[in-house]
């Protein structure tokens, strides 16, 4: 397994260090670095702070997704779904989470809030063109194949 440095500063008190729950786990959690409890309200969303500023090596992505036991169990995931930390970005990391359900949640300081999974990445050159290469499917869209 191919191993990356990825240099971070803490920017306050009480930030944690992003830790893989175990040797072969694809996202290391990230923790909220708050001094009191934010209360998430039902089918609300709250920006929480991790405390943390990272320098993800270039050709890479930081990839922010939702712990599936805080998703799965209490409804509580990444608003945006799928967050997106750029390797030229240096602010604090904030997760952007929502409540689904339709009870509030509670986030504690240090709680485990989401997990960052590490990815290389394609940069696309753009080109216009007059026509496109035909395919099978052609415009067929959502449902169009039959699966």
């Amino acid at each position: 397994m191919e191993k990356k440095k990825v240099n971070f500063k803490k920017l306050r008190q009480g930030a944690k260090t992003p830790v893989y729950g175990s040797s072969f786990a694809a996202g290391a959690d990230l923790h909220a670095c708050i001094e009191e409890e934010i209360v998430i309200e039902s089918k609300k969303t709250e920006f929480i702070p991790t405390g943390i500023a990272m320098e993800i090596p270039e050709g890479l992505v930081g990839l922010i997704y939702a712990r599936s036991g805080l998703a799965c169990k209490s409804g509580i995931a990444p608003a945006n779904k799928v967050g997106v930390i750029d390797s030229d970005y240096r602010g604090e990391v904030l997760v952007a989470l929502y409540n689904h359900s339709n009870q509030s949640f509670t986030i504690k300081p240090g709680d485990r809030i989401a997990q960052m999974v590490l990815a290389p990445y394609i940069y696309g050159e753009y080109n216009e063109v007059e026509e496109l290469d035909e395919t099978q499917r052609g415009q067929g869209g959502f449902g169009s194949t039959g699966k």
